[in-house]
Protein backbone atom coordinates (compact mmCIF):
# COMPACT_ATOMS: atom_id res chain seq x y z
CA UNK A 1 0.00 0.00 0.00
CA UNK A 2 1.64 3.32 -1.34
CA UNK A 3 1.42 6.43 1.16
CA UNK A 4 -1.66 7.91 -0.39
CA UNK A 5 -3.64 4.50 -0.06
CA UNK A 6 -2.36 4.50 3.71
CA UNK A 7 -3.64 8.25 4.35
CA UNK A 8 -7.00 7.24 2.53
CA UNK A 9 -7.02 4.55 4.81
CA UNK A 10 -6.76 6.72 8.08
CA UNK A 11 -8.96 9.43 7.30
CA UNK A 12 -11.75 7.05 6.89
CA UNK A 13 -11.14 5.55 10.27
CA UNK A 14 -10.78 8.85 11.61
CA UNK A 15 -13.92 9.31 10.04
CA UNK A 16 -16.33 6.77 10.97
CA UNK A 17 -14.44 7.05 14.70
CA UNK A 18 -15.82 10.74 14.82
CA UNK A 19 -19.61 9.87 13.54
CA UNK A 20 -19.82 7.59 16.62
CA UNK A 21 -18.17 9.70 18.85
CA UNK A 22 -21.19 12.74 17.44
CA UNK A 23 -23.87 10.15 17.52
CA UNK A 24 -23.01 9.22 21.04
CA UNK A 25 -22.76 12.90 21.68
CA UNK A 26 -26.33 13.48 20.46
CA UNK A 27 -27.65 10.53 22.02
CA UNK A 28 -26.06 11.57 25.06
CA UNK A 29 -27.64 14.61 24.59
CA UNK A 30 -30.97 13.79 23.53
CA UNK A 31 -31.33 11.70 26.69
CA UNK A 32 -30.66 14.65 28.97
CA UNK A 33 -32.90 16.79 26.84
CA UNK A 34 -36.09 14.29 27.23
CA UNK A 35 -34.86 13.70 31.04
CA UNK A 36 -35.74 17.33 31.23
CA UNK A 37 -38.45 17.35 29.70
CA UNK A 38 -39.99 14.68 31.67
CA UNK A 39 -38.50 16.67 35.02
CA UNK A 40 -40.41 20.14 33.75
CA UNK A 41 -43.35 17.72 33.01
CA UNK A 42 -43.46 16.49 36.35
CA UNK A 43 -42.47 19.92 37.88
CA UNK A 44 -45.62 20.81 35.56
CA UNK A 45 -48.23 18.48 37.20
CA UNK A 46 -46.54 19.83 40.41
CA UNK A 47 -44.59 16.75 41.98
CA UNK A 48 -44.39 17.47 45.68
CA UNK A 49 -40.88 15.20 46.12
CA UNK A 50 -39.21 17.21 43.34
CA UNK A 51 -40.29 20.51 44.65
CA UNK A 52 -38.98 19.29 48.16
CA UNK A 53 -35.50 18.63 46.49
CA UNK A 54 -34.93 21.68 43.95
CA UNK A 55 -37.04 24.14 45.81
CA UNK A 56 -35.36 24.85 48.87
CA UNK A 57 -36.35 28.19 49.44
CA UNK A 58 -39.59 28.51 47.63
CA UNK A 59 -41.05 31.89 46.55
CA UNK A 60 -43.25 33.92 48.56
CA UNK A 61 -46.23 32.64 46.02
CA UNK A 62 -45.60 29.72 46.65
CA UNK A 63 -45.41 29.79 50.35
CA UNK A 64 -48.91 31.47 49.83
CA UNK A 65 -49.92 28.67 48.27
CA UNK A 66 -48.63 25.94 50.17
CA UNK A 67 -50.53 27.81 53.27
CA UNK A 68 -53.57 27.71 52.14
CA UNK A 69 -53.40 24.06 51.15
CA UNK A 70 -52.80 23.38 54.45
CA UNK A 71 -55.42 25.55 55.49
CA UNK A 72 -57.35 23.92 53.15
CA UNK A 73 -56.23 20.13 54.82
CA UNK A 74 -57.80 21.08 58.50
CA UNK A 75 -61.36 22.52 57.54
CA UNK A 76 -63.84 20.18 56.96
CA UNK A 77 -64.72 18.65 54.09
CA UNK A 78 -67.50 19.63 51.53
CA UNK A 79 -69.86 17.52 53.33
CA UNK A 80 -69.52 19.07 56.64
CA UNK A 81 -69.51 22.04 58.09
CA UNK A 82 -67.39 24.34 60.91
CA UNK A 83 -71.62 24.49 62.65
CA UNK A 84 -71.49 20.63 63.07
CA UNK A 85 -68.28 20.54 65.22
CA UNK A 86 -68.59 18.70 68.13
CA UNK A 87 -69.92 20.10 71.17
CA UNK A 88 -67.08 19.73 73.38
CA UNK A 89 -64.86 20.93 70.56
CA UNK A 90 -67.00 24.31 70.49
CA UNK A 91 -66.90 24.42 74.45
CA UNK A 92 -63.02 24.43 74.51
CA UNK A 93 -62.85 26.58 72.01
CA UNK A 94 -64.95 29.30 73.53
CA UNK A 95 -63.10 28.92 77.00
CA UNK A 96 -60.12 30.20 75.58
CA UNK A 97 -62.36 33.30 73.81
CA UNK A 98 -62.69 36.82 75.86
CA UNK A 99 -66.52 37.63 76.54
CA UNK A 100 -66.91 39.67 73.05
CA UNK A 101 -65.14 37.31 71.05
CA UNK A 102 -67.69 34.64 72.34
CA UNK A 103 -70.59 36.93 71.89
CA UNK A 104 -69.59 37.55 68.66
CA UNK A 105 -68.89 33.82 67.64
CA UNK A 106 -72.34 32.74 69.45
CA UNK A 107 -74.09 34.28 66.45
CA UNK A 108 -72.22 32.04 64.13
CA UNK A 109 -75.09 29.53 64.26
CA UNK A 110 -77.71 27.77 66.45
CA UNK A 111 -75.28 25.38 67.64
CA UNK A 112 -72.69 27.93 68.69
CA UNK A 113 -75.82 29.90 70.32
CA UNK A 114 -76.16 26.90 72.03
CA UNK A 115 -72.89 26.48 73.61
CA UNK A 116 -73.07 29.84 74.46
CA UNK A 117 -74.99 28.88 77.42
CA UNK A 118 -73.01 26.03 78.74
CA UNK A 119 -73.05 26.51 82.15
CA UNK A 120 -69.66 25.75 82.44
CA UNK A 121 -68.79 29.10 80.24
CA UNK A 122 -70.84 30.89 83.27
CA UNK A 123 -68.88 30.04 86.28
CA UNK A 124 -66.91 32.63 86.53
CA UNK A 125 -67.72 36.40 85.88
CA UNK A 126 -66.16 39.52 86.40
CA UNK A 127 -68.75 42.71 85.98
CA UNK A 128 -66.97 45.77 85.26
CA UNK A 129 -69.52 48.74 86.09
CA UNK A 130 -68.27 52.26 85.21
CA UNK A 131 -69.86 55.60 84.45
CA UNK A 132 -68.67 57.05 80.64
CA UNK A 133 -68.47 60.45 82.10
CA UNK A 134 -65.03 59.35 84.74
CA UNK A 135 -64.04 56.02 83.11
CA UNK A 136 -62.21 55.03 80.08
CA UNK A 137 -62.61 51.56 80.59
CA UNK A 138 -65.75 50.17 79.60
CA UNK A 139 -68.55 48.73 81.11
CA UNK A 140 -70.48 44.93 80.92
CA UNK A 141 -73.29 45.96 78.70
CA UNK A 142 -76.40 46.13 80.64
CA UNK A 143 -78.55 43.74 78.57
CA UNK A 144 -75.89 41.08 79.25
CA UNK A 145 -76.45 41.98 82.21
CA UNK A 146 -79.38 41.09 82.61
CA UNK A 147 -79.65 37.63 80.25
CA UNK A 148 -77.17 36.31 83.13
CA UNK A 149 -79.23 37.57 86.07
CA UNK A 150 -81.95 35.77 84.04
CA UNK A 151 -80.28 32.19 82.75
CA UNK A 152 -77.14 31.82 84.04
CA UNK A 153 -77.23 33.37 88.17
CA UNK A 154 -77.51 29.68 88.91
CA UNK A 155 -74.77 28.81 87.19
CA UNK A 156 -72.16 31.43 88.95
CA UNK A 157 -69.33 30.74 91.45
CA UNK A 158 -66.23 32.48 91.29
CA UNK A 159 -68.02 36.32 90.71
CA UNK A 160 -66.40 39.92 91.02
CA UNK A 161 -67.77 43.32 90.55
CA UNK A 162 -65.41 46.40 89.57
CA UNK A 163 -66.76 49.60 90.39
CA UNK A 164 -64.86 53.03 89.12
CA UNK A 165 -65.19 56.34 92.06
CA UNK A 166 -68.77 56.95 90.70
CA UNK A 167 -71.24 56.36 93.57
CA UNK A 168 -73.90 55.36 90.44
CA UNK A 169 -71.44 52.30 89.77
CA UNK A 170 -71.44 51.10 93.50
CA UNK A 171 -75.10 51.20 93.32
CA UNK A 172 -75.94 49.29 90.16
CA UNK A 173 -73.41 46.65 91.55
CA UNK A 174 -75.67 46.41 94.71
CA UNK A 175 -78.65 46.15 92.36
CA UNK A 176 -77.11 43.11 90.76
CA UNK A 177 -76.13 41.36 93.85
CA UNK A 178 -79.94 41.35 95.18
CA UNK A 179 -81.01 39.77 92.36
CA UNK A 180 -78.48 37.11 92.67
CA UNK A 181 -81.03 35.01 94.81
CA UNK A 182 -80.81 31.04 93.34
CA UNK A 183 -76.68 31.78 93.13
CA UNK A 184 -74.40 29.07 94.40
CA UNK A 185 -71.40 31.79 94.78
CA UNK A 186 -68.40 29.98 96.01
CA UNK A 187 -65.99 33.37 95.33
CA UNK A 188 -67.20 37.35 95.48
CA UNK A 189 -65.13 39.90 95.55
CA UNK A 190 -65.66 44.04 95.62
CA UNK A 191 -62.86 45.86 93.95
CA UNK A 192 -62.93 50.13 93.93
CA UNK A 193 -60.58 50.63 91.28
CA UNK A 194 -60.32 54.33 92.65
CA UNK A 195 -61.78 55.73 95.70
CA UNK A 196 -63.92 53.55 97.77
CA UNK A 197 -67.34 54.19 96.04
CA UNK A 198 -69.23 51.45 98.00
CA UNK A 199 -68.67 53.25 100.76
CA UNK A 200 -70.74 56.50 99.44
CA UNK A 201 -73.96 53.36 98.91
CA UNK A 202 -76.42 54.27 101.76
CA UNK A 203 -75.36 51.31 104.24
CA UNK A 204 -78.72 49.53 104.18
CA UNK A 205 -79.68 48.91 100.71
CA UNK A 206 -75.72 48.05 100.50
CA UNK A 207 -76.32 45.26 103.30
CA UNK A 208 -79.36 44.36 102.55
CA UNK A 209 -77.78 43.37 98.75
CA UNK A 210 -75.00 41.76 100.26
CA UNK A 211 -76.88 39.41 102.86
CA UNK A 212 -78.91 38.05 99.72
CA UNK A 213 -75.81 36.51 98.58
CA UNK A 214 -74.80 35.34 102.50
CA UNK A 215 -78.28 34.02 102.38
CA UNK A 216 -78.87 31.91 99.36
CA UNK A 217 -75.13 30.63 98.85
CA UNK A 218 -75.12 28.65 101.18
CA UNK A 219 -71.00 27.42 99.84
CA UNK A 220 -69.22 30.93 100.42
CA UNK A 221 -65.08 30.06 100.50
CA UNK A 222 -63.58 33.34 99.53
CA UNK A 223 -65.07 36.95 100.07
CA UNK A 224 -63.23 39.96 99.66
CA UNK A 225 -64.62 43.14 100.62
CA UNK A 226 -62.49 45.83 101.57
CA UNK A 227 -63.68 49.33 101.83
CA UNK A 228 -67.12 48.60 102.20
CA UNK A 229 -70.20 49.95 104.86
CA UNK A 230 -70.41 45.25 105.88
CA UNK A 231 -71.24 45.76 109.41
CA UNK A 232 -71.57 42.67 112.51
CA UNK A 233 -75.21 41.51 111.59
CA UNK A 234 -74.20 41.20 107.86
CA UNK A 235 -71.16 38.98 109.41
CA UNK A 236 -73.33 36.79 111.55
CA UNK A 237 -75.86 36.10 108.39
CA UNK A 238 -72.42 35.22 106.65
CA UNK A 239 -71.23 32.90 109.49
CA UNK A 240 -75.21 31.30 109.84
CA UNK A 241 -74.97 30.03 106.20
CA UNK A 242 -71.37 29.66 105.54
CA UNK A 243 -69.78 28.37 108.67
CA UNK A 244 -68.27 25.33 106.94
CA UNK A 245 -67.18 26.70 103.72
CA UNK A 246 -65.63 29.94 104.49
CA UNK A 247 -61.72 29.75 103.88
CA UNK A 248 -60.50 33.28 103.26
CA UNK A 249 -62.29 36.78 104.37
CA UNK A 250 -60.19 40.35 103.41
CA UNK A 251 -62.45 42.77 104.79
CA UNK A 252 -59.70 45.88 105.36
CA UNK A 253 -61.47 49.55 106.24
CA UNK A 254 -64.76 48.69 106.99
CA UNK A 255 -65.60 51.47 109.49
CA UNK A 256 -68.82 49.35 110.86
CA UNK A 257 -67.42 46.08 111.96
CA UNK A 258 -66.69 45.89 115.46
CA UNK A 259 -63.99 43.56 117.36
CA UNK A 260 -67.00 41.27 118.48
CA UNK A 261 -67.88 40.91 114.92
CA UNK A 262 -64.96 39.69 113.72
CA UNK A 263 -64.46 37.72 116.77
CA UNK A 264 -67.80 36.04 116.14
CA UNK A 265 -66.26 34.91 112.54
CA UNK A 266 -63.30 33.45 113.93
CA UNK A 267 -65.31 31.66 116.31
CA UNK A 268 -67.38 29.99 114.53
CA UNK A 269 -65.36 29.62 110.79
CA UNK A 270 -63.16 26.97 111.73
CA UNK A 271 -61.93 26.57 108.32
CA UNK A 272 -60.86 30.15 107.71
CA UNK A 273 -56.89 30.41 106.59
CA UNK A 274 -56.28 33.82 105.18
CA UNK A 275 -57.69 37.29 107.23
CA UNK A 276 -57.52 40.80 106.82
CA UNK A 277 -58.36 43.13 108.76
CA UNK A 278 -57.56 46.47 110.12
CA UNK A 279 -55.87 46.92 113.68
CA UNK A 280 -58.70 47.98 115.28
CA UNK A 281 -60.56 44.62 114.63
CA UNK A 282 -57.32 42.99 116.22
CA UNK A 283 -57.79 41.67 119.82
CA UNK A 284 -55.75 38.87 121.98
CA UNK A 285 -59.03 37.61 121.83
CA UNK A 286 -59.59 36.92 117.97
CA UNK A 287 -55.76 35.66 118.63
CA UNK A 288 -56.96 33.04 120.78
CA UNK A 289 -60.24 32.27 119.05
CA UNK A 290 -57.90 31.24 115.87
CA UNK A 291 -55.52 29.22 117.82
CA UNK A 292 -58.36 26.34 119.44
CA UNK A 293 -57.84 23.12 118.98
CA UNK A 294 -60.85 22.45 116.18
CA UNK A 295 -59.49 25.77 114.34
CA UNK A 296 -57.47 24.55 111.09
CA UNK A 297 -54.17 26.27 111.04
CA UNK A 298 -53.85 29.88 110.02
CA UNK A 299 -52.07 30.55 106.65
CA UNK A 300 -52.09 34.62 106.46
CA UNK A 301 -52.90 37.43 108.63
CA UNK A 302 -52.92 40.33 107.22
CA UNK A 303 -53.01 43.48 109.58
CA UNK A 304 -53.29 47.63 108.42
CA UNK A 305 -52.13 49.66 110.65
CA UNK A 306 -53.59 53.17 109.52
CA UNK A 307 -53.87 56.58 110.87
CA UNK A 308 -56.99 57.70 110.12
CA UNK A 309 -57.15 60.80 112.43
CA UNK A 310 -53.50 61.53 112.92
CA UNK A 311 -52.70 62.23 116.75
CA UNK A 312 -55.99 61.56 117.58
CA UNK A 313 -56.25 57.33 117.42
CA UNK A 314 -55.12 55.86 119.93
CA UNK A 315 -53.68 51.82 119.22
CA UNK A 316 -53.78 49.43 122.05
CA UNK A 317 -51.34 46.72 122.64
CA UNK A 318 -51.39 43.35 121.83
CA UNK A 319 -49.94 40.46 124.64
CA UNK A 320 -46.76 38.84 123.76
CA UNK A 321 -49.10 35.36 125.19
CA UNK A 322 -51.42 35.75 122.30
CA UNK A 323 -48.62 35.72 119.39
CA UNK A 324 -47.60 32.86 121.26
CA UNK A 325 -50.64 30.57 120.66
CA UNK A 326 -51.15 32.11 117.45
CA UNK A 327 -47.62 30.78 116.61
CA UNK A 328 -47.71 27.40 118.76
CA UNK A 329 -50.85 27.05 116.85
CA UNK A 330 -49.61 27.82 113.24
CA UNK A 331 -46.20 27.72 113.25
CA UNK A 332 -46.17 28.34 109.43
CA UNK A 333 -48.34 31.32 109.29
CA UNK A 334 -47.45 34.48 107.67
CA UNK A 335 -48.05 37.85 109.66
CA UNK A 336 -47.97 40.76 107.61
CA UNK A 337 -48.20 44.46 109.14
CA UNK A 338 -48.70 47.41 107.02
CA UNK A 339 -47.90 50.49 108.85
CA UNK A 340 -49.65 53.88 107.76
CA UNK A 341 -48.64 56.07 110.47
CA UNK A 342 -47.01 59.42 111.78
CA UNK A 343 -43.58 58.81 114.13
CA UNK A 344 -45.51 59.69 117.19
CA UNK A 345 -48.30 57.38 116.99
CA UNK A 346 -45.76 54.08 116.84
CA UNK A 347 -45.38 54.00 120.97
CA UNK A 348 -47.92 50.87 121.61
CA UNK A 349 -46.16 48.72 118.66
CA UNK A 350 -43.13 46.50 119.31
CA UNK A 351 -42.66 46.51 123.26
CA UNK A 352 -42.73 42.89 123.43
CA UNK A 353 -42.22 40.23 121.04
CA UNK A 354 -44.00 40.53 118.01
CA UNK A 355 -45.04 37.27 115.59
CA UNK A 356 -45.06 39.65 112.65
CA UNK A 357 -43.00 38.41 109.47
CA UNK A 358 -43.46 41.18 106.58
CA UNK A 359 -43.43 44.85 107.72
CA UNK A 360 -44.02 47.19 105.45
CA UNK A 361 -43.61 51.13 106.86
CA UNK A 362 -45.17 53.40 104.14
CA UNK A 363 -44.53 56.76 105.95
CA UNK A 364 -41.13 57.97 108.08
CA UNK A 365 -40.40 55.66 110.87
CA UNK A 366 -37.91 56.10 114.13
CA UNK A 367 -34.42 55.03 114.74
CA UNK A 368 -36.09 53.56 118.01
CA UNK A 369 -38.74 52.02 115.91
CA UNK A 370 -36.64 50.01 113.96
CA UNK A 371 -34.25 49.38 117.38
CA UNK A 372 -37.17 47.51 118.81
CA UNK A 373 -37.86 45.44 115.70
CA UNK A 374 -34.66 44.12 116.18
CA UNK A 375 -35.14 43.08 119.50
CA UNK A 376 -38.68 41.76 119.27
CA UNK A 377 -39.65 40.60 115.58
CA UNK A 378 -37.47 37.06 115.53
CA UNK A 379 -39.56 35.58 112.99
CA UNK A 380 -39.11 38.71 110.68
CA UNK A 381 -38.41 37.54 106.45
CA UNK A 382 -39.24 41.01 105.06
CA UNK A 383 -39.07 44.76 105.52
CA UNK A 384 -39.38 47.14 103.40
CA UNK A 385 -39.02 50.99 105.03
CA UNK A 386 -39.84 53.74 103.06
CA UNK A 387 -38.24 56.63 105.21
CA UNK A 388 -36.36 57.03 108.06
CA UNK A 389 -34.28 60.19 108.36
CA UNK A 390 -30.88 61.64 108.12
CA UNK A 391 -29.06 59.83 111.44
CA UNK A 392 -27.36 56.76 109.44
CA UNK A 393 -28.91 53.13 110.83
CA UNK A 394 -25.86 50.73 111.11
CA UNK A 395 -26.33 49.49 114.57
CA UNK A 396 -30.14 49.19 113.77
CA UNK A 397 -29.02 47.34 110.84
CA UNK A 398 -26.63 44.66 112.32
CA UNK A 399 -29.33 44.08 115.31
CA UNK A 400 -31.89 43.09 112.88
CA UNK A 401 -29.20 41.00 111.33
CA UNK A 402 -28.31 39.74 114.53
CA UNK A 403 -31.56 38.47 115.62
CA UNK A 404 -33.95 38.01 112.77
CA UNK A 405 -32.14 34.77 111.95
CA UNK A 406 -35.09 33.71 109.17
CA UNK A 407 -34.95 37.57 107.23
CA UNK A 408 -34.27 37.42 103.59
CA UNK A 409 -35.53 40.51 102.03
CA UNK A 410 -35.23 43.93 103.05
CA UNK A 411 -36.01 47.34 100.99
CA UNK A 412 -34.62 51.54 102.32
CA UNK A 413 -35.36 53.89 100.49
CA UNK A 414 -34.95 57.88 101.81
CA UNK A 415 -32.81 56.57 104.67
CA UNK A 416 -28.66 56.74 105.28
CA UNK A 417 -26.67 53.76 106.13
CA UNK A 418 -22.71 53.78 105.89
CA UNK A 419 -20.86 51.52 103.33
CA UNK A 420 -19.33 50.05 106.01
CA UNK A 421 -22.30 49.10 108.23
CA UNK A 422 -23.87 47.96 105.40
CA UNK A 423 -21.24 45.79 104.47
CA UNK A 424 -21.85 44.26 107.58
CA UNK A 425 -25.11 43.68 107.96
CA UNK A 426 -24.75 41.97 104.32
CA UNK A 427 -21.94 39.75 105.75
CA UNK A 428 -24.02 38.86 108.58
CA UNK A 429 -27.24 37.90 106.69
CA UNK A 430 -24.93 36.44 103.98
CA UNK A 431 -26.62 34.48 101.32
CA UNK A 432 -29.98 34.02 102.38
CA UNK A 433 -30.70 37.68 101.29
CA UNK A 434 -32.55 36.58 98.20
CA UNK A 435 -34.16 40.12 97.82
CA UNK A 436 -31.62 43.53 98.82
CA UNK A 437 -32.89 46.76 97.17
CA UNK A 438 -31.25 49.93 98.59
CA UNK A 439 -30.98 53.45 96.95
CA UNK A 440 -27.29 54.50 95.96
CA UNK A 441 -28.19 57.53 97.01
CA UNK A 442 -28.47 56.44 100.83
CA UNK A 443 -24.73 54.70 101.40
CA UNK A 444 -22.40 57.27 103.07
CA UNK A 445 -19.12 56.28 101.74
CA UNK A 446 -15.87 56.34 104.79
CA UNK A 447 -12.86 55.59 104.91
CA UNK A 448 -13.23 51.87 104.19
CA UNK A 449 -15.33 51.52 101.45
CA UNK A 450 -16.50 54.15 98.54
CA UNK A 451 -19.20 53.57 96.26
CA UNK A 452 -16.94 51.53 93.54
CA UNK A 453 -15.51 49.26 96.00
CA UNK A 454 -19.20 48.40 97.80
CA UNK A 455 -20.49 46.36 94.99
CA UNK A 456 -18.03 43.80 94.67
CA UNK A 457 -17.93 43.90 98.66
CA UNK A 458 -21.61 43.23 99.07
CA UNK A 459 -21.73 41.05 95.75
CA UNK A 460 -18.76 38.52 97.63
CA UNK A 461 -20.94 38.17 100.58
CA UNK A 462 -24.68 37.38 98.42
CA UNK A 463 -22.80 35.27 96.36
CA UNK A 464 -24.37 36.59 93.61
CA UNK A 465 -23.92 40.20 91.35
CA UNK A 466 -25.67 43.35 93.70
CA UNK A 467 -25.44 46.70 92.61
CA UNK A 468 -27.25 49.68 94.04
CA UNK A 469 -30.60 50.75 93.00
CA UNK A 470 -30.22 54.10 91.09
CA UNK A 471 -32.19 57.22 90.93
CA UNK A 472 -33.66 57.65 87.50
CA UNK A 473 -32.31 60.73 85.26
CA UNK A 474 -35.88 61.18 83.79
Amino acid sequence: MDLRESHSAKTQLHTQKDKRDWTVIVSVRLETKQKHLNVFSRMKRGSAGLKSKCQTFPSPKQRAKRLKQMACSFAPSRGEDWGNLPHHVVLQIFQHLSLMDRARASSVCRRWNHVFHTPDLWRRFEFELNQPATSYLRSTHPDLIQQIIRKHAQHLQYVSFKVDSCTESAEAACDILSQLVNCTIKTLGLISTARPSFMDVPQAHFVSALTVVFVNSKSLSSIKIDDTPVDDPSLKVLVANNSDTLKLLKMSSCPHVSPAGILCVADQCHGLRELALNYHLLSDELLLALSTEKHVNLEHLRIDVVSENPSQTHFHSIKRSSWGALVRHSPKVNIVMYFFLYEDEFEPFFREETAVTHLYFGRAVSKEMLGRIGLNCPRLVELVVCANGLEPLDEELIRIAERCKSLTAIGLGECEVTCSGFVEFVKMCGGRLTQLSIMEEALIPDSTYNMEQIHSEVSKHLGRIWFPDMMPTW
